[in-house]
């Protein structure tokens, strides 16, 4: 009985060591593609006082249904004078202004009206599947200099009626909310054209909705930071199983040896 105990004893722990590997690879796996769900604005900073190319990404968290429309809110109290979307084949772009009341004192004069809503809209026979995500890009400026940070709720819609609010601010030191608001963090320096260049370059091979190699019918709409992070949790599972059949196999060998 002894004898049989001893013979079992090197191979179990290696194995149960592999197959925890292997567990939370494919759990990291899993979560990651929980975030990777969220509506969030790219690139997630700019400058204060500047304008800025920024999209709005939009991936999808259902397994079923394609989104055909998604709306965002631009933040009343911190009024954003000039908003100009980019034409996307497939999409009709709709901006919305709305009075300030009161008006908002700026360095170029009072502001009466400022954008409040943008709205896209699928057109027919245009959706974004489950499998794909789109940019939404605007030129947003000139942004406040008296704020941190701009959250900009948004409203997806899905072709079986079904509504998601990416509304859900994050407090300070607290967990990330179940439906987090894009959020534009803002920092201090020289703005101008610098923002512009370094959010187009960072956009430059992003998919936007209706290209037809991309957000609307291929697989170029496939995030790459997704593609890395599955990549890895492949390899880790894959090497925790290797560790975990290696040892199956040494502590095999060594009982027939014995």
């Amino acid at each position: 009985m002894s004898t049989s105990r001893t013979n079992r004893t090197p191979w179990r722990a290696p194995l149960r060591a592999g197959l925890a590997v292997a567990g939370a690879a494919a759990l990291a796996l899993v979560t990651s593609g929980v975030a990777f769900a969220h509506v969030t604005a790219q690139p997630g900073v700019a400058t204060k006082g500047s304008y800025a190319k920024i999209a709005f990404r939009v991936p999808s968290e259902s397994e079923t249904a394609n989104t055909v429309k998604l709306e965002v809110t631009l933040p009343s109290d911190h009024p954003i004078p000039s908003v100009r979307t980019t034409p996307m084949p497939g999409w009709t772009a709709v901006v919305t202004k709305a009075p300030l009341n009161p008006p908002v004192e700026t360095d170029d004069g009072k502001v009466t009206e400022a954008v409040h809503t943008i709205t896209w809209t699928a057109q027919p026979g245009t959706k974004l599947t489950p499998t794909e995500f789109a940019d939404f890009e605007v030129s947003l400026g000139a942004l406040p200099d008296n704020t941190d940070s701009l959250v900009m709720p948004a409203v997806q819609t899905y072709d079986d009626g079904t509504v998601v609010n990416w509304d859900q601010t994050q407090a300070p030191g607290a967990p990330e909310p179940e439906h987090p608001a894009p959020t534009l963090k803002l920092v201090d320096g020289e703005g101008g054209a610098h923002d512009m260049d370094m959010a187009g370059h960072g956009m430059a091979t992003s998919a936007g909705p209706g290209d037809s190699s991309g957000a609307s019918g291929g697989s170029g709409g496939v995030d790459n930071t997704a593609r890395w992070l599955g990549g890895i949790g492949l390899i880790l599972g894959a090497l925790g199983l290797g560790l975990g059949g290696g040892a199956v196999l040494k502590g095999q060998r060594g009982g027939q040896g014995n």
